[in-house]
Protein backbone atom coordinates (compact mmCIF):
# COMPACT_ATOMS: atom_id res chain seq x y z
CA UNK A 1 0.00 0.00 0.00
CA UNK A 2 2.88 2.37 0.81
CA UNK A 3 4.42 2.06 -2.69
CA UNK A 4 1.04 2.70 -4.36
CA UNK A 5 0.33 5.70 -2.14
CA UNK A 6 3.76 7.15 -2.86
CA UNK A 7 3.27 6.70 -6.62
CA UNK A 8 -0.16 8.37 -6.41
CA UNK A 9 1.22 11.29 -4.44
CA UNK A 10 4.05 11.69 -6.94
CA UNK A 11 1.57 11.67 -9.83
CA UNK A 12 -0.63 14.34 -8.26
CA UNK A 13 2.38 16.49 -7.32
CA UNK A 14 3.79 16.22 -10.84
CA UNK A 15 0.43 17.05 -12.44
CA UNK A 16 -0.06 19.98 -10.09
CA UNK A 17 3.43 21.36 -10.67
CA UNK A 18 3.14 21.20 -14.45
CA UNK A 19 -0.54 21.88 -15.17
CA UNK A 20 -2.16 23.72 -12.24
CA UNK A 21 -1.14 27.22 -13.34
CA UNK A 22 -2.13 26.98 -17.01
CA UNK A 23 -5.26 25.01 -16.12
CA UNK A 24 -6.27 27.68 -13.58
CA UNK A 25 -5.88 30.42 -16.22
CA UNK A 26 -7.95 28.40 -18.70
CA UNK A 27 -10.74 27.70 -16.21
CA UNK A 28 -10.82 31.30 -14.95
CA UNK A 29 -11.66 32.43 -18.47
CA UNK A 30 -14.46 29.86 -18.60
CA UNK A 31 -15.99 31.03 -15.30
CA UNK A 32 -15.76 34.76 -16.05
CA UNK A 33 -12.82 35.40 -13.74
CA UNK A 34 -14.28 33.75 -10.61
CA UNK A 35 -11.00 32.63 -9.05
CA UNK A 36 -12.61 30.64 -6.22
CA UNK A 37 -14.76 28.67 -8.66
CA UNK A 38 -11.75 28.18 -10.96
CA UNK A 39 -9.64 26.84 -8.09
CA UNK A 40 -12.43 24.41 -7.16
CA UNK A 41 -12.63 23.16 -10.75
CA UNK A 42 -8.85 22.69 -10.99
CA UNK A 43 -8.83 20.81 -7.69
CA UNK A 44 -11.68 18.56 -8.86
CA UNK A 45 -9.90 18.00 -12.19
CA UNK A 46 -6.69 16.90 -10.47
CA UNK A 47 -8.69 14.70 -8.10
CA UNK A 48 -10.25 12.96 -11.09
CA UNK A 49 -6.82 12.54 -12.67
CA UNK A 50 -5.67 10.88 -9.46
CA UNK A 51 -8.77 8.63 -9.47
CA UNK A 52 -8.22 7.64 -13.13
CA UNK A 53 -4.47 7.35 -13.71
CA UNK A 54 -5.13 4.87 -16.53
CA UNK A 55 -6.55 7.73 -18.64
CA UNK A 56 -3.31 9.67 -18.43
CA UNK A 57 -0.96 8.53 -21.15
CA UNK A 58 2.07 10.74 -21.93
CA UNK A 59 0.60 12.33 -25.04
CA UNK A 60 -2.97 12.65 -23.66
CA UNK A 61 -2.46 14.25 -20.23
CA UNK A 62 -2.98 17.88 -21.24
CA UNK A 63 -6.04 17.31 -23.50
CA UNK A 64 -7.59 15.01 -20.89
CA UNK A 65 -7.15 17.55 -18.07
CA UNK A 66 -8.52 20.43 -20.14
CA UNK A 67 -11.49 18.36 -21.30
CA UNK A 68 -12.33 17.29 -17.75
CA UNK A 69 -12.04 20.89 -16.51
CA UNK A 70 -14.26 22.19 -19.33
CA UNK A 71 -16.85 19.48 -18.65
CA UNK A 72 -16.85 20.32 -14.93
CA UNK A 73 -17.50 23.98 -15.72
CA UNK A 74 -20.35 23.05 -18.08
CA UNK A 75 -21.85 20.63 -15.55
CA UNK A 76 -21.63 23.26 -12.84
CA UNK A 77 -23.36 25.82 -15.05
CA UNK A 78 -26.13 23.37 -15.93
CA UNK A 79 -26.64 22.41 -12.30
CA UNK A 80 -26.80 26.05 -11.27
CA UNK A 81 -29.41 26.92 -13.91
CA UNK A 82 -31.45 23.78 -13.23
CA UNK A 83 -32.25 24.68 -9.64
CA UNK A 84 -33.76 27.73 -8.03
CA UNK A 85 -31.39 30.66 -7.82
CA UNK A 86 -29.37 30.88 -4.67
CA UNK A 87 -30.37 33.59 -2.20
CA UNK A 88 -27.45 35.68 -1.03
CA UNK A 89 -26.77 35.32 2.69
CA UNK A 90 -27.29 39.01 3.37
CA UNK A 91 -30.82 38.85 1.91
CA UNK A 92 -31.71 35.89 4.10
CA UNK A 93 -30.34 37.71 7.16
CA UNK A 94 -32.45 40.77 6.34
CA UNK A 95 -35.56 38.61 6.17
CA UNK A 96 -34.90 37.07 9.57
CA UNK A 97 -34.03 40.34 11.33
CA UNK A 98 -37.04 42.26 9.98
CA UNK A 99 -39.75 40.92 12.30
CA UNK A 100 -42.56 42.89 10.67
CA UNK A 101 -41.75 41.58 7.20
CA UNK A 102 -41.50 38.04 8.56
CA UNK A 103 -44.80 38.36 10.43
CA UNK A 104 -46.47 39.81 7.35
CA UNK A 105 -45.21 36.96 5.15
CA UNK A 106 -46.35 34.39 7.70
CA UNK A 107 -49.78 36.01 7.93
CA UNK A 108 -50.06 36.07 4.12
CA UNK A 109 -49.35 32.34 3.95
CA UNK A 110 -51.89 31.61 6.66
CA UNK A 111 -54.59 33.72 4.99
CA UNK A 112 -53.87 32.13 1.59
CA UNK A 113 -54.16 28.70 3.16
CA UNK A 114 -57.43 29.68 4.87
CA UNK A 115 -58.78 31.05 1.58
CA UNK A 116 -58.39 27.59 0.06
CA UNK A 117 -61.00 26.30 2.51
CA UNK A 118 -63.69 28.67 1.18
CA UNK A 119 -66.07 27.78 -1.62
CA UNK A 120 -65.05 28.87 -5.11
CA UNK A 121 -67.79 31.55 -5.21
CA UNK A 122 -66.73 33.05 -1.88
CA UNK A 123 -63.05 32.91 -2.78
CA UNK A 124 -63.68 34.72 -6.10
CA UNK A 125 -65.51 37.56 -4.35
CA UNK A 126 -62.72 37.96 -1.74
CA UNK A 127 -60.04 37.97 -4.44
CA UNK A 128 -61.84 40.56 -6.56
CA UNK A 129 -62.66 42.89 -3.67
CA UNK A 130 -59.60 42.65 -1.46
CA UNK A 131 -56.73 41.42 -3.62
CA UNK A 132 -57.57 43.13 -6.88
CA UNK A 133 -59.04 46.19 -5.15
CA UNK A 134 -62.24 46.30 -7.16
CA UNK A 135 -65.39 48.03 -6.00
CA UNK A 136 -68.56 46.02 -5.49
CA UNK A 137 -69.91 47.17 -8.86
CA UNK A 138 -66.62 46.33 -10.63
CA UNK A 139 -66.43 42.91 -8.97
CA UNK A 140 -70.04 42.21 -9.96
CA UNK A 141 -69.26 43.08 -13.58
CA UNK A 142 -66.13 40.90 -13.65
CA UNK A 143 -67.87 37.95 -11.99
CA UNK A 144 -71.09 38.38 -13.96
CA UNK A 145 -73.33 38.47 -10.89
CA UNK A 146 -75.50 41.21 -9.32
CA UNK A 147 -73.90 43.69 -6.91
CA UNK A 148 -76.19 42.50 -4.11
CA UNK A 149 -74.85 38.97 -4.54
CA UNK A 150 -71.29 40.30 -4.29
CA UNK A 151 -72.22 42.03 -1.01
CA UNK A 152 -73.84 38.96 0.54
CA UNK A 153 -71.08 36.58 -0.62
CA UNK A 154 -68.41 38.90 0.75
CA UNK A 155 -70.23 39.04 4.11
CA UNK A 156 -70.47 35.26 4.38
CA UNK A 157 -66.98 34.71 2.94
CA UNK A 158 -65.39 37.06 5.48
CA UNK A 159 -67.30 35.40 8.30
CA UNK A 160 -66.15 31.93 7.16
CA UNK A 161 -62.58 33.18 6.71
CA UNK A 162 -62.56 34.68 10.22
CA UNK A 163 -63.80 31.37 11.66
CA UNK A 164 -61.09 29.37 9.88
CA UNK A 165 -58.40 31.78 11.05
CA UNK A 166 -59.71 31.69 14.63
CA UNK A 167 -59.69 27.88 14.59
CA UNK A 168 -56.03 28.02 13.54
CA UNK A 169 -55.20 30.50 16.27
CA UNK A 170 -54.33 33.30 13.86
CA UNK A 171 -56.85 35.83 15.18
CA UNK A 172 -58.61 36.32 18.48
CA UNK A 173 -62.40 35.85 18.70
Amino acid sequence: MGVRQSADEDLVRALYAEYAGPLLSFVQRLVDGDRQRAEDVVQETLLRAWQHPEALSEDRVRPWLYTVARNLVISGHRAKTARAPEVPIYAADALVTDDRAFDQALMSWQVADALRTLSEAHRQVIVELFYRGRSIVEAAAVLGIPAGTVKSRSFYALRALRLVLEERGVTTP
